[in-house]
């Protein structure tokens, strides 16, 4: 992995950023007390003793530094990351100045939910664009030498001549989704035998975008209402599909082949087997962000809410998308956020690139209910509303929902393991009294005819989904 190419700096520019060490000072301070004390004294055994502390001094710095070391982070070229995946990446350091670098401190902060299990330099001769040759690295500390978690637990140090880069190479896990950052690093670096010092080179944070993994997900194809052109959904509107809906009058336009000759021949008149269009749904998926509960634990571990509803988010998702429904996403927050409804490949990398800024956002205001208007929610769309009921506002949204005519269906995202205080006092108490308060709130929206279903993975929404479309096709009471 090479840096940016930048013009070699010469001699004649100033050492900027480049500092003198205590070892310095001492040296001239010695070789200085020795030659006046020989002088004073007329002693020339002191100053003959002064004379290589003057000389090493002069020598090392005949070739001064001109230029700071160049840092740069990369990631690296392994595809789409998910959680659970081999993370690798490098903080290279180069030298594009004229003397070498005898001694290289390189640091890096790495974001705790990337793990990284490996770290090793890599020597690349070609900073100025020729062929690189790596070389092993010699006593690089690895996770089972010293027990240390990660880069960011000690410095590593290593040398740069001059013209070449080394290359501190990160390999690990990715343990949650979400955007997270290598860096920033730094650099210092002494040359001069030891005599200059160069001041911190800090760069820019790489953020690593892990997207979250799709868990199996299935669910029957049973639609509320099918409302698109052409889908994989049986609607109950005439078109040419594969579900039968009566025999009628032969009509212009009619093809041919839709003729039914055993009812032509009986009636004396031609007549054509009509069937009902197979339409696309679209498919809304609400995200509660108000509340967040549990702790996560990464993709080995426990899931807090908001793991639960990105990873729900990502499956449900892929399966609808999958079919060639349309899907759009929904943040019921003060952000609101929305991402527009399409169908495809295209989409569903597109919710997966916008599952990554996820976040829980507390607020004492209501919600902007105006995001959820007849622009923005279909009356043919099924909208699945991903929320841990921890708030009362969000029970308030899903019943307006409900009753505005939209096909709802709530999925419970609070961990089934969540623990109860073990503070003394009431809280034990209060715990109890919460949980039976949001048992009364859940059996409300039922009553309201909002389906409350446990996220479960595959089959998660089987039953309700089978209720909310024999619902849609029942026939409505009082003209209503």
């Amino acid at each position: 992995m090479t840096g940016p190419t930048v013009p070699r700096a010469t001699e004649a520019e100033p050492a900027a950023g480049w500092a003198p060490t205590p070892a310095l000072g001492r040296a001239v301070l010695l070789a200085g007390l020795l030659l006046v004390a020989g002088v004073l004294l007329g002693r020339v055994d002191l100053i003959v003793l002064a004379a290589p502390f003057a000389l090493g001094t002069a020598y090392a710095l005949r070739r001064r530094p001109t230029a700071l070391p160049e840092v740069w982070i990369t990631q690296g070229d392994g595809g789409p990351l998910v959680e659970g995946g081999d993370v690798t990446a490098a903080v290279s350091v180069g030298n594009l100045d004229t003397v070498d670098y005898d001694l290289v401190v390189m640091r890096s902060r790495v974001s705790p939910w990337l793990r990284i299990d490996r770290a090793g330099f890599v020597r690349d001769e070609a900073v100025d664009g020729g062929e690189p040759s790596a070389v092993p690295a010699t006593g690089a500390p690895d996770s089972g030498s010293g027990g240390w978690r990660s880069p960011a637990d000690r410095p590593f140090v290593t040398s740069v001549p001059t013209g070449a880069a080394v290359d501190l190479e990160l390999a690990g896990k990715a343990l949650r989704w979400g955007r997270h950052p290598i860096g920033p690093a730094g650099a210092r670096v002494a040359t001069a035998g030891g005599l200059l010092v160069s001041r911190a080179v800090i760069t820019e944070p790489v953020r690593v975008r892990v997207y979250p993994r799709t868990e199996p997900f299935e669910a029957v194809e049973a639609m509320p209402r099918a409302a698109g052109l052409v889908g994989a959904h049986h609607s109950r509107r005439p078109g040419e599909g594969g579900e039968l809906a009566g025999v009628r009058v032969f009509a212009p336009g009619d093809r041919l082949r839709r003729i039914d000759w055993r009812v032509s021949l009986r009636a004396r008149q031609l007549h054509v087997a009509a069937t009902l269009s197979d339409r696309d749904a679209e498919v809304v998926v609400l995200l509660d962000v108000l509340a967040e509960a549990g702790r996560s634990g990464g993709v080995d571990g426990a899931a807090s809410v908001l793991d639960t509803t990105v990873r729900a988010t990502a499956a449900i998702a892929e399966h609808y998308l999958h079919r060639g429904d349309r899907v759009s996403l929904l943040e019921y927050g003060p952000a609101a956020r929305r991402l527009r409804p399409a169908a495809g490949r295209r989409q569903y990398l597109t919710v997966l690139e916008w599952l990554l800024d996820v976040r829980v956002h507390a607020s004492a205001h209501e919600p902007y209910d105006q995001v959820f208007g007849p622009q923005l929610l279909s009356s043919d769309a099924l909208v699945v509303v991903l929320t841990p009921l921890l708030d009362e506002r969000s029970a308030q949204m899903l019943a307006r929902l409900a009753r505005g005519g939209r096909f709802v269906v709530a999925v419970d995202t609070l961990p089934t393991d969540l623990a109860s205080p073990k503070d003394r006092g009431w809280a034990e108490v209060a715990y109890r009294l919460w949980r039976l308060d949001r048992e009364i709130m859940i059996g409300q929206l039922r009553e309201h005819g909002v389906p409350v279903v446990r996220w479960a993975g595959a089959g998660s929404l089987d039953l309700v989904l089978r209720d909310v479309a024999r619902l849609a096709t029942a026939p409505r009471v009082g003209g209503r």
